[in-house]
């Protein structure tokens, strides 16, 4: 049994199609002032993206991995100094401390949210340890509570890798409202054109309200200099071409639309699969909110993902696996030393987690398909 319509877990086509006319209107304007590097829509863009995140300083750049180097490089921390990274990541989160020459730090993860644990971050604290970087991982935000906390009573840095969630909130204890990526030293994300707001190519930033630090940034970005041929620092060069920034100004203007579409797709994921035996469905803090760059469950009893996997895909139902290795059991990171079972819940996510199709173009028969389906493989 196949769709109705054909279902693709990302259809940036159809997205796009809604406001093509104003992409077409920002392609023409950029060809026209022919200002293709540093041309005034990266300015704009970045003063429009800071607005919409609580006016903080927004510092374009290449791509989500360079973010974080930059991010770290901006901290001056020596060759060797410890950051404690996530167990159950994107392997970028590592590369980015491994290329400085600092030491990736594994913590593991909570079972509900698949997020660092904030008792892990604890005991992997070292008098060598200099920086956290937190993961908002699929949507939502991380415990930045607990963890804030942790990092200022030990002096450490906080970074957050927000690559997938940009526009997500945490609300603290005190109240106090904040958007994923403005609350440590410096926040980072990616314009990968599968994420929520998406470039089309490749694009980044670096989120911070600290004015120093975000010119320190921008110069790190543009070969360390502060005026043309004057470098006061060593950057390297990592910028968000004009053309970009005019496309991702369209897109952060339809963003809203898209994340709410987002999550009302998922509230009908969530209503659909509840209760389901054996299938784990997201976990929402309820100090955050989602928006869903990613709708992945976790699949209980050995194999049985990979068999929902290929059951699914022979219905006409793409997914994906986010992710299938444990970053300690990369061969790039064996020098690390972390040995099979340090990280159980790392672990067991990766062979139990499954990516659904969620991107505001799917309609409400889709969805259905896609929960009926689901609901039958359980009940065989």
């Amino acid at each position: 049994m196949l769709p109705p319509t054909p279902i693709a877990l990302l259809d940036l086509a159809a997205e796009h199609a809604r406001y093509q006319v104003e992409l077409d209107a920002a392609w023409h304007t950029t060809v026209q002032e022919a200002a293709f590097i540093q041309g005034p829509a990266v300015e704009q863009f970045a003063a429009e993206l800071g607005s919409h995140l609580g006016n903080v300083h927004v510092v374009p750049c290449a791509n989500g991995t360079d973010a974080l180097i930059l991010a770290l490089l901006s901290l001056g921390l020596p060759a060797g100094t410890e950051v404690i990274v996530p167990a159950f990541t994107y392997i970028a989160t590592l590369e980015a401390a491994a290329l400085l020459g600092l030491r990736p730090v594994l913590a593991d993860v909570l079972p509900n949210t698949f997020m660092l644990d904030p008792a892990a971050v604890r005991a992997a604290i070292t008098p060598r340890t200099g920086a956290v970087i937190v993961v908002h991982l699929f949507g939502q935000c991380a415990d930045l509570e607990e963890i804030k906390q942790i990092c200022a009573a030990a002096s450490l840095a906080l970074i957050e890798d927000n690559a997938q969630a940009l526009g997500a909130t945490f609300t603290f204890a005190s109240g106090e409202i904040a958007h994923a990526g403005t609350v440590g030293e410096v926040g980072t994300t990616s314009f990968f054109p599968s994420k929520n707001l998406g470039c089309l190519g490749d694009g980044g930033a670096l989120f911070t309200r600290n004015a120093v630090r975000a010119d320190l940034l921008r110069q790190l970005a543009n070969h360390g200099q502060n005026q043309k041929y004057h470098h006061q620092h060593i950057g390297f060069n990592s910028r968000l071409d004009t053309l970009q920034a005019a496309l991702l100004r369209v897109k952060l203007r339809h963003l809203p639309a898209a994340q709410a579409a987002r999550q009302a797709f998922a509230a009908s994921y969530d209503a659909g699969l509840a209760g389901i035996s054996g299938l784990q469905i997201p976990a929402r803090d309820p100090r955050s909110n989602h928006v869903y760059h990613q709708y992945t469950v976790a699949v209980e009893g050995g194999g049985r993902r990979d068999a929902l996997q290929q059951y699914l895909r022979k219905h006409g139902v793409p997914s994906a696996i986010h992710y299938p290795q444990p970053v300690h059991q990369q061969p790039a990171y064996a020098y690390l030393g972390y040995r099979a079972g340090q990280f159980s819940v790392a672990e067991r996510l990766c062979q139990q987690v499954l990516s659904l199709p969620i991107h505001p173009e799917l309609t409400a028969t889709q969805g259905e398909f896609i929960i009926e389906r689901i609901q039958a493989f359980f009940a065989a």
